[in-house]
């Protein structure tokens, strides 16, 4: 699997735990969002239990507060290589910081 992100360099394991990578998490997702997501390339590698299959603490969707924080990196990263605050808001349609 290799992931193409402007977040990481190593496709191949797990942004949250170091283990093998077997998905992708978009940053920002939920209406829309995943799309523009994928084309900034604001996502990272992630295997199956830290993104989905864990315990609600131990993963990232269905956690709110794991949920906030990806949203609020990915927005950050975005206004590091990609455009400004008013370029995210345009795009994403509020801000996360």
């Amino acid at each position: 699997m290799v992931i193409d992100s402007i977040v990481t360099g190593y496709s191949s394991i797990c942004f949250f735990c170091g283990k093998p990578a077997e998905c992708e998490h978009h940053l920002l997702f939920g209406n829309g969002k995943r799309k523009l997501a994928e084309e900034d390339r604001l996502k990272v590698p992630a295997c199956n239990k830290c993104h989905t299959l864990g315990t609600v603490t131990g993963r990232i969707h269905d956690n709110p507060m794991a949920e906030k924080l990806s949203k609020m990196l990915g927005q950050a990263l975005f206004e590091l290589k990609v455009g400004d605050r008013e370029d995210f808001m345009a795009r994403y349609g509020k801000s996360y910081l």
